[in-house]
């Protein structure tokens, strides 16, 4: 019994498959121009390589480079939703040069990672817009990355987003809070909002907030999205202008876990910080949040940076003087307890 042959099938291209190559070229001609901005020595080949090139600075005598990595985390999901994606490119850097900051670390260079299921080129450009301005902010290049686009991964609309960043200390000030001593006082550096931890807990409040009446139209004098979207604030410069002026112990970034998880991440053994309640305001997002949330100022302080983003531990005498750099950088600065014995008690406490 004879069979006739079947029709060839039609040929299937990677744009059919759902992966726009033109679309991915066009975007990396949107982003080399914002990368170019952010272009600082040390930088010997960036976008477009296999490989990014990078030379430590010739002033480091006895370089050692601090690494860090870090998403957006739950944030994104409002971005999706109000269609905000300017910012949490800033969020991205912000997380890690912070990061590398508190070892004392210059923050040198950034690469991220862009994945979504179908690119959309406007979209991906607000993004890495985002990434640009927060590397031009703390002096870091942004000197590579990758944008992955892949089919059925990710609902229509949504992508992910994570960084990472390279800086370099000399080895004799590296920051390990070692030298931490009863009686060092505690600065605090004011955060820009709720930064970029903790919005599991915030899409839980804006939701039970809507079932109870609604939103507030504005908070702290932002409009209500713009409030709760405010990106990770940048500390790079204004910290290393006080690092290079006074004799810092240590420094701790306040994510995920809050003044009460990050703070004992950077002191020795046997030491607490003893934080003074009221010794910084808080904002009326904050309190809005604690409100419709009922939460107590314990899991405040433990999910939240609740006004603090920076933490900064120096001697006494160094303190005045410290916060008055802090200041003159564009830092709004409160001393907010000390240091002391831990003996019994918790390795922070805020009374």
């Amino acid at each position: 019994m004879s069979t006739s042959p079947s029709s060839p099938a039609a040929p299937i291209s990677y744009k059919d498959a759902g992966v726009d190559i033109v679309a991915g070229d066009a975007l990396v001609e949107r982003i080399k121009p914002l990368a170019k901005k952010t272009l600082r020595e040390g930088v010997l080949a960036g976008i477009g390589g296999f490989g990014a090139l990078f030379e430590v600075p010739k002033r480091y005598q006895e370089p050692v480079l601090v690494s860090g990595t870090d998403g957006v985390g739950t944030k994104l999901k409002l971005a999706f939703e109000w269609q905000m994606h300017d910012t949490v490119g800033i969020d991205l850097v912000a997380m890690s040069v912070n990061d590398v900051l508190v070892q004392g670390a210059e923050p040198l260079f950034f690469l991220d990672y862009f994945a979504c299921g179908q690119l959309n080129v406007d979209t991906a450009a607000a993004v890495v817009g985002g990434i640009a301005k927060g590397c031009e902010l703390s002096g870091c290049a942004l000197i590579g990355g990758e944008t992955a686009e892949m089919p059925g991964m990710y609902p229509a609309g949504e992508y992910d987003l994570a960084g990472f960043a390279v800086g370099v200390v000399e080895k004799s000030k590296i920051l390990t809070g070692q030298d931490v001593r009863p009686g060092d006082v505690v600065l605090g550096l004011a955060s820009a909002g709720v930064h970029s931890n903790g919005f599991s807990l915030v899409r839980k409040v804006i939701e039970r907030a809507c079932q109870q009446g609604g939103l507030p139209d504005t908070l702290d004098g932002q409009p209500f999205k713009q409030a709760i979207m405010a990106p990770t604030k940048l500390y790079v410069k204004s910290v290393l202008q006080a690092l290079a002026q006074h004799p810092i112990k240590a420094l701790a970034h306040i994510t995920g876990g809050g003044l009460l998880e990050n703070i004992p991440r950077v002191l020795p053994a046997g030491m607490a910080a003893h934080l003074r309640a009221g010794s910084w305001p808080q904002s009326e997002l904050f309190a809005w949040l604690q409100s419709v949330a009922g939460i107590d100022d314990l899991e405040m302080n433990r999910t939240f940076n609740n006004g603090i983003g920076m933490v900064v531990v120096v001697d006494a005498a160094q303190a005045d003087a410290t916060a008055a750099t802090l200041r003159a950088a564009g830092e709004t600065v409160y001393a907010i307890g000390v240091i002391a014995e831990q003996g019994t008690g918790q390795p922070v406490e805020v009374k």
